[in-house]
């Protein structure tokens, strides 16, 4: 079964609306630990639109389970995290406009930059990703520069407008994840998952753990942090590649 990493950017965005001191991300994460979260992801946005400095300090120092943090190649968000150590960083596209990460990073096009933002962070310790669309190109050019995982970008499927165009995601989806292991880097996905269509993602062999953020913090909001996580790693389970399951 892949396992569950939770963002709690949103929650961080409802303490943003009105400029407070909560809902607290930190006592988020806590939550979602407590629900069986293998993992806590937050975006350090340069505008820190919702997670601020304060969130990712605090949170290394809380947070009990691996601690993955989006970042820019910017590099005062590498330096950033150069100081903070998290376990992980993932490297995703930023633009100030846009609601929320949309596409992947484009490695190829900009791999000196990215190379140099991988060294700095392997040089801290840091294990390092790539948020990158599933496309051949995009997974070799990750590994390319030194990245130990990849996460693939799931918005296509997750947005498919038709049962054709939601097939035509899942297999390129299959192709990159082959590609993957065939390079020996971890793969990851995220973005648009929910709990309603997850089955078909979890149910691929081969992605190592999910990034699902808004759609549990969704859930939260009526049944609270610990029973959503919860309820999305029960899907999970229940839908783990069969050569996985016992």
């Amino acid at each position: 079964m892949a396992l569950l990493g939770v963002n709690i950017d949103h929650v961080a965005t409802v303490r943003q609306a009105r400029r407070t001191d909560e809902p607290d991300p930190v006592w988020a994460a806590a939550e979602a630990e407590l629900g069986g979260a293998d993992g806590i992801t937050v975006h350090l946005r340069e505008d820190r639109r919702h997670i601020g400095d304060r969130d990712v300090t605090l949170l290394r120092q809380t947070v009990g389970v691996k601690l993955n943090l989006e970042m820019s190649i910017a590099d005062e968000i590498v330096r950033i995290a150069c100081d903070v150590k998290p376990d992980q960083a993932t490297l995703v596209p930023e633009r100030r406009e846009e609601l929320t990460t949309e596409g992947g990073l484009d490695v190829v096009t900009h791999g000196q930059r990215v190379r140099e933002a991988v060294r700095r962070l392997h040089d801290a310790g840091i294990i390092v990703s790539a948020f990158i669309e599933p496309v051949a190109e995009q997974v070799e050019a990750s590994q390319d520069v030194g990245c130990e995982a990849v996460e693939l970008w799931t918005g296509a499927y997750a947005h498919a407008a038709s049962p054709p165009e939601r097939d035509r995601a899942v297999a390129d989806l299959r192709a990159a994840l082959a590609l993957g292991h065939k390079l020996g880097v971890e793969v990851h996905g995220g973005h648009g998952l929910t709990y309603r269509n997850i089955a078909v993602i979890a149910s691929e062999p081969g992605f190592l753990e999910f990034n699902i953020g808004h759609s549990i913090v969704s859930r939260a909001v009526f049944v609270g942090m610990r029973r959503a996580v919860r309820e999305m790693k029960g899907l999970l389970e229940r839908y783990k590649p069969r050569e996985s399951r016992p």
